[in-house]
């Protein structure tokens, strides 16, 4: 049995010659003068642990970042509590543009539905600068399992299902399809992505969502059948996988990812990162990352984010509401 892995960041050459590219060129403000932004190495912080994908699209992203920004920029790992962790910690920090995070949608549109926090993070408390990556979730079961099919699967008399934790996006997505179908499924939470696809490989748990780029290598070793995508169109990672969509469930959730900073960001900084930002999606080397993990990018702007948020967090507590989905850590 292999244990979900992600695809390499890149070759030990490209890393090189960035490095050295970021060696030639002296660290200067946005102003071009003393005192100006950058003032020194920035901080980008991931709400994942090592491994996954949001540490990858994070890693990519900062590479990239530091020939525009001219400057080193750290990643820092900071998992927990499906990423409130480390927003907390983030964006209480002075905004200056020395601090960064690579948040998810998921924290701010399906947490609040699993968890009544009083201190949850809001979306005043951060500037919100880009959108960068859309990843979407496939559901899948073990290659020798009894169900062949999703409607299999919905007409067994009861199925477990692994998911990364409460309130994430798998979570909500199996919670949508198996009160749809009217099939008694227990949740079972991991912590993270890779930890349930394991347990779906060990036959643990019937099924489980993940995102493709955790199971595509064991679909493509034979070791993990896909039954379905939650996306609106086929995934190309899965081009003979149907939507659920198209298999009678209209349940479509989706991960996305975006960088953001401390509320109050001054706006020539904000338009700095921003515009860096854009260099290195834009670079063939992130977008070979992305399309080798089956990421999607996404571009949008700080605004077009704000809004993304604001419309997929009432547009699942909709769907929540309608099902009657409990998605509390003890369901």
């Amino acid at each position: 049995m292999s244990t979900p892995t992600l695809r390499p960041l890149r070759g030990t050459a490209v890393a090189a010659s960035a490095l050295l590219a970021l060696t030639a060129c002296a660290v200067q403000g946005v102003d071009g003068g003393e005192g100006g932004f950058p003032s020194g190495p920035i901080e980008m912080t991931t709400p994942t642990t090592a491994g996954g994908s949001g540490d990858l699209i994070t890693r990519a992203l900062a590479q990239d970042l530091e020939e525009p920004l001219g400057t080193t920029v750290n990643v820092v790992n900071r998992a927990g509590a499906n990423g409130k962790i480390a927003a907390q910690e983030v964006f209480a920090r002075d905004p200056d543009g020395q601090s960064l995070a690579v948040m998810m949608q998921s924290l701010f549109a399906i947490t609040p539905l699993a968890v009544d926090d009083p201190d949850a993070v809001d979306l005043d408390d951060m500037t919100l600068i880009r959108g960068i990556a859309l990843e979407g979730y496939v559901l899948v079961v073990p290659e020798d399992s009894e169900y062949e099919s999703l409607d299999d699967l919905l007409e067994s008399d009861r199925v477990t299902y692994g998911t990364a934790g409460a309130g994430t996006g798998g979570q909500l997505a199996q919670a949508a399809l198996f009160g749809l179908a009217g099939t008694e499924a227990e949740d079972v939470p991991f912590d993270g992505g890779a930890p349930a696809v394991t347990a779906v490989l060990g036959g643990k748990v019937d099924v489980a969502a993940a995102h493709a780029a955790e199971v595509v290598s064991q679909v493509e070793a034979g070791e993990l059948r896909p039954l379905a995508v939650f996306n609106e169109e086929r995934m190309e990672a899965f081009p003979d996988v149907p939507t659920a969509a198209e298999q009678g469930y209209d349940v479509v959730v989706d991960q996305r990812r975006f960088v953001a900073a401390p509320a109050g960001l001054p706006d020539d900084v904000n338009t700095a990162i921003g515009e860096a930002v854009d260099e290195a999606v834009a670079s063939e080397e992130f977008g070979g990352v992305l399309e080798q993990n089956h990421i999607e990018p996404w571009e949008a702007d700080g605004e077009q984010v704000r809004t993304q948020l604001e419309e997929s967090r009432e547009r699942y507590a909709s769907m929540a509401e309608d099902l009657g989905l409990e998605l509390s850590a003890e369901s």
